[in-house]
């Protein structure tokens, strides 16, 4: 059931809330978990304090995880409600520029909830959904909720694995089982962000088509080995504190 309120362009809060009417919209089809409502609650909070713009580090970052994908053999694009319901489009599109696979991965799981998933993104031109039903038939190791439950194809064997408004148990799992991971979370201090290989501290909606842009842009660069292995996580991590401890004046200024 769309919302009947209609966002006016000027609002200084539109994007904002066009963002939560999606997600609003997404579980009233049943992809989104109620849940997952409260968990972006929690990281648009963390987008107030980095001044809801995509800064510089954020960027780097950005470029570090395009090359990253193209190294990768085997790259699979972990995907949520959430990331459903808010960049179905820019999932398929981003597995198409990279080679990726594409595989639905949920907490709160179930039978309807993958297949309505499955529906949205073969709406959008995804083919060969991972991960629904019985083909979640692996486990990761160490791993008790729901999460656990993987495609044989898909990240179980995957090199790389782009986990997008992710929990830390499942991207620790993950680095444990000697993948590498690639996060996007508002959170610089989650166990997400510190465990991933690349850690992309901004909104998904805004990394979302950055990434694919810079994957179009590098997708022949013969420096994709030096791109990513120039990039720090430690460092990257510390830079987007530091604009969150001085109320993202670094940003201001570098824009300015």
């Amino acid at each position: 059931m769309p919302s009947h309120i209609t966002i006016p362009e000027n609002h200084p809060r539109a994007e904002s809330l066009r963002t939560r009417e999606l997600l609003v919209s997404g579980f009233r089809r049943g992809l989104v978990a109620a849940e997952g409502l409260i968990a972006h609650g929690r990281g648009e909070a963390f987008d107030y304090l980095i001044g809801e713009r995509t800064t510089d580090i954020a960027r780097i970052a950005i470029r570090a995880a395009a090359a990253l994908l193209l190294l990768s053999k085997r790259p699979v694009i972990s995907v949520n409600g959430n990331m459903a319901a808010l960049c179905p489009k820019e999932i398929v599109q981003l597995a198409e520029s990279t080679g990726a696979g594409i595989e639905v991965n949920l907490f709160y799981r179930t039978n309807e909830r993958e297949r309505v998933i499955q529906k949205v993104l073969e709406a959008h031109g995804a083919r060969n959904v991972l991960g629904v039903g019985p083909d979640a038939s692996a486990s990761i190791p160490e791993l008790s909720s729901e999460r656990r439950r993987v495609d044989p194809r898909g990240i179980l064997v995957a090199d790389t694995v782009f986990v997008p408004l992710e929990d830390g148990d499942r991207a620790e799992a993950l680095v444990r089982m000697g993948k590498k991971v690639i996060t996007v979370d508002l959170n610089p201090i989650s166990r997400t962000a510190k465990a991933s290989n690349v850690s992309i501290v901004d909104n998904v909606t805004r990394t979302m088509p950055a990434l694919i842009e810079s994957a179009v842009r590098l997708k022949n660069n013969k420096d994709l080995h030096t791109i990513y292995n120039n990039f720090d996580n430690a460092s990257n991590i510390d830079g987007s504190l530091e604009i969150i401890r001085k109320g993202n004046l670094i940003a201001d200024k570098k824009e300015s």
